[in-house]
């Protein structure tokens, strides 16, 4: 059996307020890339969170291999599972080496009161940073960049963690057309290739049918439909979600491309 970051009956919810997640399951196995969709305010956010072990459970359980996440330490935990929040503001101008530099001493490369960057950590943070094809920026201040080129910079220090899972929200958002379909392909690889178990939070439905194992449709704090993109990128199951009507347009070679009408 792979080795599997899940969760079982999650119920998880904000004080004084109804559950956002109310029993939902769900397993991420290394060496698969998931993507989960949903409309705004479905609870995708809220998911991931609570899948990093970021947020108290109401209900159900998760579990890493099998042991309960709860058990791990914040370092431990961090050291398994790379998360990639939506939105994130430096409150200091690091340089992107320096940023990057974070993530690898979370696998150890290096210690947190280091101002100059050892041999080990260089490795990382270069390698992270080819993966996501921003090594040109790598001494750049990060206040400098661009949307996207900071986008790009973000996600290389999660992977500069060498996690086993990563949970990223929204990780192409800002960034181009080359640069989301290189992004996608870079998650794809880093699950097929180097093992990886990673789930994608995404509102673009045609890069989640062209590089996701599966896809997870959410909804209300529920999980309404799992599996292929054929299976659950349909008109029948996006029109009820996004309270807008859908076709599937057949092209040349890979899954339809899906617009609104």
């Amino acid at each position: 059996m792979p080795s599997t970051l899940r969760a079982r009956n999650l119920v998880v919810g904000y004080d004084g307020h109804n559950p956002v997640l109310e029993n939902v399951d769900l397993a991420v196995p290394k060496g698969q890339f998931l993507c989960l969709l949903g409309p705004n305010g479905a609870g995708k956010s809220t998911f991931l969170r609570a899948l990093a072990g970021l947020l108290p459970l109401q209900g159900g359980e998760l579990t890493l291999d099998g042991a309960a996440l709860s058990t791990f330490s914040p370092s431990a935990r961090a050291r398994r599972i790379g998360f990639l929040p939506q939105e994130i503001h430096p409150h200091f101008s690091y340089r992107v080496d320096e940023a990057v530099a974070l993530g690898a001493r979370v696998a150890g490369h290096g210690h947190w009161f280091e101002t100059q960057l050892g041999a080990e950590a260089k490795v990382a943070v270069a390698k992270a940073l080819e993966r996501v094809g921003a090594l040109d920026l790598l001494h750049r201040p990060l206040d400098e960049l661009s949307g996207g080129e900071r986008r790009r910079v973000l996600v290389a220090s999660v992977l500069a963690q060498e996690p086993d899972w990563l949970l990223l929200d929204e990780p192409a958002a800002m960034l181009d057309l080359h640069h989301q379909a290189s992004l996608f392909r870079t998650l794809r690889r880093l699950a097929h290739h180097d093992g990886l178990g990673v789930l994608c939070v995404t509102h673009d439905f045609n890069l989640a049918a062209s590089f996701a194992d599966e896809v997870i449709l959410l909804h209300q704090g529920a999980i309404c439909a799992q599996g292929s993109a054929t299976d659950v990128l349909t008109a029948d199951n996006l029109t009820p979600v996004f309270g807008e009507h859908f076709e599937l347009v057949p092209r040349s070679s890979g899954p339809p491309a899906i617009l609104p009408k």
